[in-house]
């Protein structure tokens, strides 16, 4: 069994379990410190199992590789050239807990691929995938091996093959659209093309549907995009007025919007026809920025009913309201965990918006987890509950960063031109 070095100070727990299933032994992996020691993988270039190699082709799968298990933030790779010519027996020594060995043909247009996953103290493999298909699709293999990979470490998905949407300007365009990428910004589609402003996109549960609201038709107005091969869009709710925010019910028939075609921006419960099945806040100030419990029987949303816009929790059977937020100037853009009670939402102190955690049933729970001196803005949960992602003010646009939920880990996700706002992650494969 393995044993980590922990420091004193314990601000965080994350727990891991790795079950082998070459030797049957259970491993609990318990980072508690916030300078925990990650779990160091060994990623030696790719080798072709054909007549000759390309070197190229080697080194850019390993690079992929290392890449898409850096992402995850509870790993570290070792640099290159301290594994060239390593074995799986050399690993430990080199200090890694477990290594890849990755091996590829290419015949014309398509690849295939062995991949296989070592535990470097025993030497013993712990799990192999093989993969064929177009030459094209070699990340799509890299990333459904990096989740295998994570699953058997950590009992838990990976987040390799998920997406992420946000909204950038087209090329040369001025409008705001939203697109889709890869984890690593590679592969990109651009889903609305309304050639005006869009804003506020939102995944169904289980993504195959993204809510957004258009500027385009002159109105907020709101619609959904059907993600998969049909890619049919239809308008939900074209209300005068504000048709904003939606946010999905985990079962995902439902959502909570604001609208204000009484007058007022008011929270209401809408289905998937755009039908109102309840109204849920009445003439208490701004309402907005809803988000839904896992249950599904409470939400958190944003409203300046007493002066400045403040996070508050409703239950929403009985309708009974409190506010949760009582520190920052400002507090907004709410979203709850898919796992676990705790909100991620921005706050300004100090002039600039930071990122905060908050447990809604737990009064003065609140924790901040940046400090660095630019605006952190509409922050999301990854499908495990375990990062969060943010659009950050980058010079005079935005990117698009990541963070562990302890505050770690900080960095941007990929870099491409223009501002990218809005960032929302799926779960359903890109």
């Amino acid at each position: 069994m393995k044993k980590l070095n922990l420091i004193a100070a314990c601000i965080f727990l994350l727990l891991f379990v790795v079950t082998s299933p070459v030797s049957g032994k259970r491993i609990s992996l318990d980072i508690t410190s916030a300078e925990a020691r990650k779990i160091v993988f060994a990623v030696p270039w790719f080798e072709s199992s054909g007549s000759s190699s390309d070197t190229k082709l080697d080194r850019s799968l390993a690079d992929t590789l290392s890449k898409a298990l850096v992402f995850h933030g509870i790993i570290d790779v070792l640099p290159n050239q301290r594994v060239i010519g390593s074995g799986s027996g050399d690993w430990a020594r080199l200090g890694a807990d477990y290594g890849v060995i990755g091996r590829y043909s290419v015949n014309k247009d398509q690849i295939n691929m062995e991949i296989r996953l070592f535990d470097a103290a025993d030497d013993k493999m712990l799990m192999g995938k093989a993969y064929k298909g177009p030459l094209d699709e070699q990340d799509q293999m890299i990333y459904k091996f990096t989740d295998a990979a994570i699953n058997e470490l950590t009992g838990k998905p990976g987040l390799a093959t998920t997406q992420i949407a946000f909204v950038t300007p087209p090329s040369d365009k001025r409008e705001r659209e939203v697109f889709l990428t890869d984890i690593l910004g590679r592969k990109m589609r651009q889903v609305t093309r309304h050639r005006n402003l869009v804003v506020s996109p939102r995944f169904s549960p289980d993504g195959t549907y993204l809510a957004y609201t258009s500027y385009h038709s002159g109105n907020q107005s709101l619609y959904i995009t059907d993600l998969r091969q049909s890619k049919t869009t239809r308008v939900i709710s074209r209300r005068k007025g504000m048709n904003l925010a939606p946010a999905w019910s985990p079962g995902g028939d439902t959502m909570v919007v604001t609208l204000s075609f009484k007058g007022n921006p008011d929270l209401f419960l809408i289905n998937n026809r755009g039908e109102i099945l309840q109204q849920l806040t009445k003439q208490a100030g701004i309402n907005v920025s809803p988000t839904f419990s896992p249950d599904g029987r409470h939400i958190v949303f944003v409203s300046d009913r007493s002066g400045k816009p403040q996070l508050y929790l409703m239950e929403l059977g009985s309708g009974n309201t409190q506010r949760l937020t009582f520190e920052g100037v400002e507090n907004a853009e709410p979203s709850w965990s898919p796992g676990e009670n705790l909100v991620v939402y921005s706050s300004l102190r100090g002039g600039i918006y930071q990122l905060c955690t908050i447990d809604p049933f737990s009064v003065g729970s609140s924790t901040q987890i940046t400090n660095d001196q630019t605006h952190h803005e509409t922050p999301s949960w990854a499908p495990d509950g375990n990062q969060i992602i943010f659009a950050k003010r980058d010079g005079k646009g935005h990117a698009v960063y990541g963070i562990m939920k302890n505050g770690l880990h900080q960095r941007m996700l990929f870099s491409l031109p223009g501002s990218q706002t809005y960032p929302r992650w799926a779960v359903k494969p890109y």
